[in-house]
């Protein structure tokens, strides 16, 4: 056995193992196959790591007092809704007008809409001018690496999904809430329903969904918190990888607004994916038992020439 296929199936082990440990962490589990395609498993090998070094108890809601910064966005949530409640009238939150949201993509299906006020570096040009008392509060909090205003309508809901990356954690703020148990998330399959002006922390790389069964639309604070690590030198690697996939996928409320080359890239393939599920579907009604066919055979090519690249 060569050095080389011995460091390609010691890489596909680590692979392996952290996402399979990711997968099993917790009560609520995507389907393995699902897991194990889904964007999150790229980042299970870091997450381990994150999860190893963390300064915070591995469970899906976490104690919002240990975060005691935060309790400046609590105090003044008042002044915070009132920004929000202007920018919902006019139109400001919105979904990504060009495809361009890697991040949030799937959720734009369900009605949810969202409006950036800061993202990893700086506040975006357009929270400044729209909601300035909001932005000042923000980065007022330097591990606030990112925030928004998140809204959800009555009678939607979120799938089942567990976000990627481990070096963050989510806080929720409720701004103009339903105020109603029939609005909430599941964390790991525990329930939490928003009320306005209370808050909550959790860690978004367990399995989470939302329901809002009632005819109120729900808009919050939504934020991602630098996760508190007990080794200096991994919190400096997570600042700079967060630094990095911030750079990376910055988005944008406006035209004007630089947008992040991941989210370019989610742009692009979104236009041609959406190109080639057309040509697809027209084969399909035109050969369906070519299609029936070729769909099987399609797979074990992916699967042979996959199989070459790693081995």
């Amino acid at each position: 056995m060569t050095v080389s296929l011995v460091a390609k199936a010691g890489v596909l082990l680590m692979f392996f193992g952290s996402t399979l440990y990711v997968h099993l962490r917790g009560k609520a589990r995507l389907p393995m196959l699902r897991q194990f395609v889904n964007h999150s498993a790229l980042f299970a090998p870091y997450n381990a790591l994150m999860y190893l070094f963390s300064g915070v108890p591995s469970k899906p809601y976490l104690d919002r007092s240990r975060f005691p910064e935060l309790d400046v966005l609590k105090d003044n949530w008042e002044v915070i809704r009132e920004e929000a409640m202007h920018l919902f009238d006019e139109g400001y939150i919105r979904a990504a007008e060009k495809d361009n949201d890697a991040g949030f993509g799937s959720f734009f299906k369900k009605g949810w809409k969202r409006f950036y006020l800061k993202w990893y570096d700086k506040a975006l040009p357009s929270a400044q001018a729209l909601c300035p008392k909001t932005v000042e509060l923000v980065n007022s909090i330097p591990n606030v690496k990112g925030a928004m205003f998140a809204l959800l309508p009555g009678g939607s809901h979120l799938n089942p999904h567990r976000d990627p990356f481990g070096g963050s954690l989510r806080y929720h703020l409720g701004l103009s809430t339903p105020n109603s148990d029939n609005c909430r998330i599941y964390v790991d399959g525990q329930a939490y329903a928003w009320r306005d002006g209370e808050d909550v922390m959790f860690d978004e790389t367990y399995v989470h969904w939302v329901k809002n069964e009632t005819e109120t639309t729900r808009v919050i604070l939504f934020c991602d918190v630098e996760r508190p690590l007990n080794s200096p030198l991994m919190t400096r690697i997570n600042r700079k990888v967060s630094a990095f996939l911030g750079r990376a996928t910055a988005p944008q409320n406006t035209d004007d607004e630089r947008v992040g080359g991941i989210n370019r890239a989610y742009a692009w393939s979104k236009r041609f994916s959406n190109v080639i599920s057309g040509q697809v579907k027209q084969f399909k009604r035109a050969n369906p038992k070519a299609y029936r066919v070729l769909r099987p055979v399609l797979a074990v090519v992916v699967a042979y020439l996959l199989y070459h690249w790693l081995f």
